[in-house]
């Protein structure tokens, strides 16, 4: 972690020592930020970095402005408490204006095709978040809206949380290439997709333990098993969790019926039951260094017990905290004043 005198220049400055540490230069500036497959690795890597120097700068108390004069559009589909705040608390700590729309405040694909409102929207915001059901929205809001959109979470992905979790992990362990990094429980949500797709790209040796009818759809694992191979990453599939957790440094779970998956949740308990996260399961990783990840809001009883939740293992709210970091530092590196 590199340090500098004072607030002035600080991201600059850090953007600068980036680009001669990679020795190529990194400019995501009008770059949309929709999954993590369109971002290299050394990419994903400055995103982290610079997330570390913009933690370190809100720490110490320095208000910014690489978001000054900016005006943000905060589009939600879904309720959301992390990513709602992250993005508005990131904005207006550099210097911007969010502007929270709700899915009853606008007419998106409603009485508005999603190509209108985002061409309205891109005259007049400098960036756009979109949380909601469908990929192909935010895709679409990209393509036509001109400016920089960032998918805040959508049933297939969701990129900014993968960042808050893998800043967690470097933050750990002091590194993401060859950790060992476990997901367990629906192995075909937006969480176990995007954590494939980041670890696949960094280098991280990624299983995942579900029952096989809920591993993820084959053609994104043969696209990760791809990327794996030019960073030495690997990815495996388990139905036995207690084979998949060996040797973990990091334990990962997610609710087990997503928003929009309420009706299936008795269905899915029933189910998911013997890959519940308790003492035994983080014991069988043969690490007590292992640590317990979580996007949160977690259903306690469900898939993690309360007291793996609470131990000294459990990393959920520096997790938490780090959406902030890493939603800012790609704000500010795809539409800020850098």
């Amino acid at each position: 972690m590199h340090e500098y005198a004072n607030d002035a220049g600080l991201v600059s400055s850090y953007f600068n020592h980036l680009q001669e540490e990679f020795r190529m230069p990194i400019n995501l500036k009008g770059r949309s930020f929709l999954t993590l497959k369109d971002f290299s690795t050394r990419e994903i890597q400055y995103l982290l970095d610079l997330s570390l120097s913009l933690k370190e700068k809100k720490r110490s108390g320095i208000r910014g402005e690489c978001l000054a004069g900016k005006s943000i559009a905060l589009i939600f589909e879904k309720p959301s408490t992390r990513t709602r705040c992250a993005f508005t608390v990131a904005c207006i700590d550099e210097g911007g204006h969010p502007e929270y729309l709700g899915k009853n405040d606008i007419q998106l694909g409603h009485k508005e095709s999603v190509k209108d409102t985002a061409r309205v929207l891109g005259r007049m915001f400098d960036g756009i978040q979109y949380r909601g059901f469908k990929q192909s929205v935010v895709e679409e809001l990209a393509l036509y809206s001109g400016v920089p959109v960032w998918n805040g979470l959508t049933d297939m992905y969701h990129p900014t949380q993968i960042l808050a979790d893998f800043l967690t992990l470097k933050e750990n362990f002091g590194k993401l290439k060859g950790l060992k990094f476990v997901y367990v429980g629906d192995g075909r949500n937006n969480m176990a997709n995007s954590l494939m797709i980041g670890s696949a790209k960094m280098g991280i040796h990624f299983r995942i333990a579900a029952p096989g009818d809920l591993f993820p759809e084959k053609g994104l694992v043969e696209e990760c098993q791809a990327m794996a191979l030019e960073t030495g990453a690997t990815i495996e599939f388990f139905e036995d969790p207690v084979k998949a957790v060996k040797g973990a440094d990091a334990i990962y779970t997610d609710v087990w019926a997503s928003m929009g998956e309420e009706d299936k949740l008795a269905e899915r308990v029933a189910l998911l039951k013997p890959y519940q996260v308790n003492s035994k399961l983080m014991e069988a990783t043969g690490k007590p260094e292992c640590i317990f990840l979580h996007c949160l809001p977690a259903v306690k009883g469900n898939e993690v017990t309360e007291d793996v939740f609470e131990s000294s293992n459990s990393k959920v709210f520096e997790e938490s905290e780090n959406r902030l970091h890493t939603i800012k530092a790609v704000m500010v590196s795809t539409a800020g004043n850098i």
